[in-house]
């Protein structure tokens, strides 16, 4: 048997969410079985928890998107069990079971191991949030992005992607200009690294002018919507945004004007279907390039039993940093 907070729907559309003991034989097919030690809380997860979004397609369902374990059993060479692994994304904990339990069971192409230097822990206070936040500072880095051009704009900087971005990019010496539209997180945001604040109703306007001053050397945006419009005009010359999200909205009521006269270049930031090459560049950056004091300042811990309520809380906006699950609690 092992322990999962388990997602179901009734006759009348009604979800509810509960820890169950479930037995061994009802995870799905999969080589690679580990006994979970930890998992972490994102907004899809909120999604599939309130039975929102259209992504959960079977029910009873085990949400949690992102776990970190021990290997228990292995038919695949690469594992063995003992051996410490992560699984971030490939629609895990939305179209198949989840890391909301103590137990897994996936294809082996969806682990990579967990790098020297973290823990099972750590990696979940990384999650798909974190590795996402590195991909997006990796994909500026090869568009050019250097310290020693300006500022960093991180939208949506106190959440999960925003909180990582702002601590990686501060210990690799960017100056890091922090968006919030909540006062109260400033103290937050300026211990993670960032140099400058920026009100979000500063941003908030839609896009007036299709050029405004050259104010940014890149962007981590999670936000989306008319805040990314706006943000483009004021990129510098030759600058990159890296998109990871869309708080603010899908649409995009932008013009093409500045990628035409000053070329700015919009970078699309995917870590769902993410190859396994980049995912192990990516985790081999943060454990190299994320300071672990920041990183463990930004966790708040949580159990099984704690998933609803955070669930709705992360929905509405309101979850700070990033929440570790301590799946056998």
């Amino acid at each position: 048997m092992f322990r999962a907070l388990v997602v179901d729907k009734d006759a009348d559309g009604a979800v509810s969410a509960a820890v169950r003991e479930l037995p061994l034989d009802s995870l799905p097919a999969g080589n690679v079985t580990v006994a979970v030690e930890y998992s972490t809380l994102n907004y899809k997860d909120g999604l599939c928890m309130g039975g929102g979004g259209g992504l959960v397609r079977a029910w009873p369902h085990v949400p949690g998107i992102d776990f970190a374990g021990t290997v228990e059993a292995s038919d695949d060479p690469r594992y063995a069990p003992g051996d410490k692994v992560i699984l971030t994304g490939w629609r895990v904990g939305e179209t198949r079971w989840g890391g909301y339990a103590s137990r897994a069971r996936v294809a082996a192409d969806m682990l990579v191991p967990l790098p020297e230097g973290l823990s099972t822990h750590d990696a979940m206070a990384v999650g798909t949030a974190g590795l996402t936040a590195m991909l997006a500072i990796i994909a500026l880095e090869d568009h050019g992005l250097t310290p020693d051009q300006g500022e960093v704009l991180v939208t949506g900087a106190a959440g999960g992607v925003g909180s990582v971005a702002t601590a990686i990019l501060a210990h690799l010496g960017y100056g890091v200009a922090a968006v919030t539209g909540r006062p109260e997180t400033e103290g937050y945001l300026r211990d993670l690294g960032a140099a400058r604040i920026v009100a979000r109703a500063d941003l908030a306007e839609t896009v007036k002018r299709p050029l405004e001053a050259e104010t940014w050397a890149g962007c981590v945006d999670a936000v989306g919507g008319a805040m990314l419009a706006r943000l483009l005009g004021q990129m510098k010359y030759g600058a990159s945004v890296a998109a990871v999200g869309l708080a603010g909205g899908a649409a995009l009521p932008a013009t093409v004007i500045p990628f035409l006269l000053r070329g700015v270049n919009l970078l699309g930031i995917d870590s769902v279907m993410r190859p396994y090459p980049d995912r192990l560049r990516a985790w081999d950056r943060i454990a190299r390039d994320l300071p672990l004091d920041r990183l463990r300042a930004m966790v708040r811990p949580a159990t099984l039993a704690d998933l609803p309520e955070l669930g709705a809380a992360i929905l509405r906006g309101q979850v700070q940093g990033r929440v570790v699950v301590d799946v056998t609690a």
